[in-house]
């Protein structure tokens, strides 16, 4: 480890592919931190009990309440974008409804829009994914300890500032609902939980496509799936209208 290392970072997976392509490792790459890729189902079981090493503590990077150095003008603009988010995140939260228990800014990440973390003595993805695969379960056990998801947004990501600057311009904008519940979703897979919903997902999948296509929705709406909507000049060309619509999908 770098000599300013303070902790040994770890994250578990089922394999070395899965956990080394996950958001949760992007800024400590980028930093230049070791981190331990756990890949054994006994890693879980093991990192209950081994809770240091050598004066220094194991830390979960895909729990919450991860702290990573960060010099001053980095501190300054967090706080910052703290308060400008706040809204955003508010927003997320009434939408996302039990499905997080909150929705925060984070630092965590460099090139991902969000991640979706458990609770510091929770279990972690990869413990929730192989106790459901014990035939004699405790399912009392299960619901206690895997809690609700925290959701953290990248504050940097194109994304969730296009997002945001949305939501300041019509907080009634109907494509919005839909963003956020594909951002959640995708978060699942890429934080190493599965889909509740895959169907649903995948309904909501299809629809920017046909958008990409420029296909009308003809079926009947579900209220659930509000068709996404473009704010296109009905005077203006037909050329002009499938551009203003596959810019809105880029």
């Amino acid at each position: 480890m770098k000599e300013n290392q303070t902790n040994i970072y770890y994250i578990t997976g089922e394999s070395k592919q899965s956990v080394e392509s996950a958001p949760f490792v992007e800024k400590l790459k980028k930093k230049g931190y070791e981190v331990l890729y756990m890949v054994d189902p006994i890693d879980e079981y093991a990192v209950q009990q081994l809770k240091e090493y050598d004066g220094k503590k194991l830390v979960s990077i895909t729990k919450e309440g991860l702290n990573l150095e960060e010099d001053n003008d980095e501190k300054e603009l967090f706080e910052k974008s703290k308060e400008d988010y706040s809204k955003l995140c508010e927003f997320m939260k009434n939408i996302l409804g039990d499905s997080v228990s909150k929705v925060i800014i984070s630092n965590r990440m460099v090139d991902s829009p969000c991640v979706l973390v458990t609770g510091e003595y929770g279990w972690s993805a990869n413990m929730e994914r192989i106790m459901k695969a014990q035939a004699l379960r405790d399912n009392n056990m299960e619901m206690h300890m895997r809690g609700q998801k925290t959701m953290e947004l990248n504050y940097q990501h194109p994304i969730i500032e296009v997002m945001k600057q949305k939501l300041e311009n019509d907080e009634n904008d109907k494509t919005l609902k839909d963003l956020i519940w594909l951002m959640y979703d995708s978060s699942l897979l890429t934080s190493g939980f599965s889909l509740q919903e895959p169907t649903v997902f995948a309904s909501r999948i299809y629809k920017l496509i046909k958008l990409g296509l420029s296909i009308d929705e003809d079926e009947e709406e579900d209220e659930d799936l509000p068709e996404i909507e473009e704010d296109i000049n009905l005077d203006a060309s037909e050329d002009t209208q499938e551009e203003n619509t596959m810019e809105e999908v880029d």
